[in-house]
């Protein structure tokens, strides 16, 4: 078998030729300048626009740099490359840094469950509002300081159901390079009319791809037409181990942060039982890693009751915006996933209105008895984070948590990307306005009557089921060497994998040093 590691030590049989054009090209994994002429250019190119990166230590610890150095008075709503020092978990609303990221701890009041559920906010992430700029970032760093995407000449393919092509596209715009967003045409029009704002083309680099949230293999289809031409750089977040490993070190770090500041703020000796995260790419999912490695979290990955492909190798469209399924994610650490969970679209849709009309909080405050500023809070949650608090809830039954048993989850967008569905919702099916009734009955069936249905505690069997599922996208479709789609299986790949966090990180001081010196 050809390993990653006898890949870096880069062994010159062509069977470890092809795994290492597999490993760089493919997956993002490259340890060693590719090309020395691209890093050149793109160096002039970040002179001229005033461009550093920040290493991945740093965007893990902001406290390791000087905000007001790196970051000024840049707007954090603008494509200015001082936002990129933004690019991390400790910002609140208005682009300051903050002691701890920002976060909200929901009470049984709301949730029904003694345990207390953490929930950080992905909606203080600059120009997009979303976690998914780290992602984008990164995808796109170790590409740059190894030579392998050249800014002023190539055009960034940014494939996503949503806010990882909005990141990317951002990112393209502080580069004054090309980008080009792909998403499902069932995407909330908020979605559509940042990319409208932002693209420097839009009639040229908006591609609506066939479908919803769950047509994730039409995206793809597109990709591979596009790179048909040198000129295309997909970034393909679903295999890029970029995205892995950035939230595995930055979300990773900032959660575990979260957490111990709320314990210490409890009083209580919480243990933190578990992590759940929509499944999506794969990306914020291997924070988990990090946090089980730290506390022994359980790690629950959650998907779209109306296309449950982990929970049954199903299929089907859903509306939980941001958790594009009916595959598995190759950067997905499937053999470390200890639950599975599904969750209805009908529930997030119906629930999203309860959170944001007057009806629903009032509801909530008066009947429920829920504090007015965790009600006022509940505006920050997506459709993706009602899932991923949904899950908590969940989980903390079928593991029959108690009040010691803390869960965390993220909230990786707000409600203010789905005004255009909520109101679609309310046309629909309260003739433009909900009222207390209503309400009443959304609470009581989405969260008052949340039980362990439609969820599995995961056996190696089902490991073995979910990973199995994956050959069939990455191996036969995409084209991945199958030893290396099986090396996935072990542990030790996923732990191997941290080395480059740490090559990278010198890459980049090395790249900045060199954009320096332009």
């Amino acid at each position: 078998m050809v390993s990653v590691e006898m890949v870096n030590d880069e062994m010159v049989n062509d069977q470890t030729v092809l795994a290492r054009d597999a490993l760089e090209d493919q997956l993002g994994l490259a340890d060693r300048i590719v090309d020395d002429a691209t890093i050149d250019r793109a160096a002039h190119r970040f002179a001229e626009r005033g461009i550093t990166l920040p290493t991945f230590a740093e965007l893990a610890q902001p406290s390791r740099f000087d905000h007001d150095a790196r970051v000024g008075a840049a707007d954090q709503r603008a494509p200015d490359a001082r936002n990129l020092w933004r690019v991390h978990w400790y910002n609140d609303l208005a682009g300051r840094r903050v002691g701890v990221p920002e976060h909200v701890v929901l009470p049984s009041s709301l949730t029904g469950v003694a345990s207390p559920i953490i929930v950080a906010f992905g909606d203080r992430f600059p120009m997009i509002t979303a976690h998914k700029v780290l992602a984008a970032y990164a995808c796109l760093a170790p590409r740059i300081v190894t030579g392998q995407f050249d800014p002023t000449e190539q055009r960034a393919i940014w494939p996503s159901t949503g806010n990882y092509a909005r990141g990317g596209i951002a990112i393209s715009r502080i580069m004054a390079s090309r980008g080009v967003a792909i998403l499902p045409e069932g995407m909330s029009q908020e979605r559509f009319d940042w990319l409208d704002e932002w693209c420097l083309d839009p009639a040229n680099d908006i591609i609506r791809t066939v479908g919803s949230e769950s047509n994730v293999k039409e995206i793809y289809d597109a990709c591979n037409e596009l790179a048909l031409d040198p000129q295309n750089f997909v970034f393909n977040q679903f295999a890029e181990f970029g995205n892995h490993l950035g939230h595995l070190a930055v979300t990773g770090t900032a959660l575990g942060h979260v957490f111990e500041h709320v314990r210490a703020a409890s009083g209580r000796d919480l243990r933190l039982a578990a992590f759940t995260s929509a499944t999506g790419s794969a990306g914020t999912i291997a924070a988990g890693d990090a946090l089980k490695e730290r506390y022994g979290a359980r790690i629950v990955a959650v998907e779209a009751l109306e296309c449950p492909t982990m929970l049954e190798n199903g299929f089907g469209e859903h509306n939980i915006q941001g958790i594009g399924d009916k595959h598995i994610p190759l950067i997905h650490n499937v053999m470390n996933t200890d639950a599975v969970v599904a969750i209805s679209d009908h529930a997030t849709d119906e629930l999203d209105v309860v959170f944001n009309t007057p009806a629903g909080r009032s509801y909530l405050a008066d009947r429920m008895g829920v504090p007015t500023d965790i009600v006022a809070q509940l505006e920050h949650f997506g459709f993706s984070a009602i899932c991923n608090v949904l899950a908590a809830i969940k989980a903390a039954r079928m593991y029959d948590l108690g009040p010691d048993d803390a869960l965390v989850t993220v909230a990786t967008d707000g409600a203010a990307l789905y005004p255009s569905e909520r109101q679609k919702l309310l046309n629909e099916r309260f003739d433009g306005e909900l009222d207390g009734v209503d309400a009443a009955r959304m609470v009581g069936e989405h969260l008052a009557a949340v039980d362990t249905e439609h969820m599995i505690d995961c056996t190696d069997a089902d490991r073995r089921r979910i990973f199995n599922l994956g050959y069939y996208t990455w191996v036969e479709q995409q084209g991945t060497p199958f030893e290396l789609f099986e090396q996935r299986r072990n542990l030790d790949f996923w732990t191997g994998l941290r080395r480059y966090l740490v090559v990278w990180d010198e890459m980049i001081a090395e790249f900045n040093a060199r954009v320096a010196a332009s």
